[in-house]
């Protein structure tokens, strides 16, 4: 039987893999949300990327770990910007993916021990129960 920890980092990490797929989704449609204001898709790349290198670092709490996680959602925002390329209907571009870059970066420096590990509070809520 899985433990309690075990199993809530199991339910984070697929929660983390779904917002990956949403953030690649939205990457790829023809038509995406548009917040109504100037230069505002790099707000919303910079939240996307900040918000899962921040949801990871929950996880990854060693330096090599949240290296690799970084370097991944980097690599990931530039294939998806090539991929934009091949759509037909989506351009690729180098200031959405600097955006990205910068999202990473961010949630790099807003994680724990900066911010609270918010898997570990929600695992100390559950043991309470126990």
């Amino acid at each position: 039987m899985i433990s309690t920890p075990d199993r809530l980092r199991v339910l984070w990490l697929i929660a983390g893999w779904c917002g990956v797929a949403l953030v690649s989704g939205y990457s790829l449609v023809p038509d995406p949300p548009d917040l109504g204001i100037s230069q505002g898709d790099k707000l919303q790349h910079l939240g996307a990327y900040g918000g899962l290198m921040l949801w990871f670092s929950q996880v990854y709490t060693h330096r090599s770990e949240r290296r690799r996680a970084a370097f991944l959602l980097v690599g990931m925002g530039i294939a998806l910007e090539f991929a934009q390329a091949l759509t037909g209907y989506r351009e690729p571009s180098a200031a959405d993916a600097a955006a990205n870059a910068a999202g990473v970066a961010v949630g790099w420096l807003a994680a724990p021990p900066r911010l609270p590990n918010a898997l570990h509070l929600a695992q100390s809520v559950l043991n309470r129960f126990r």
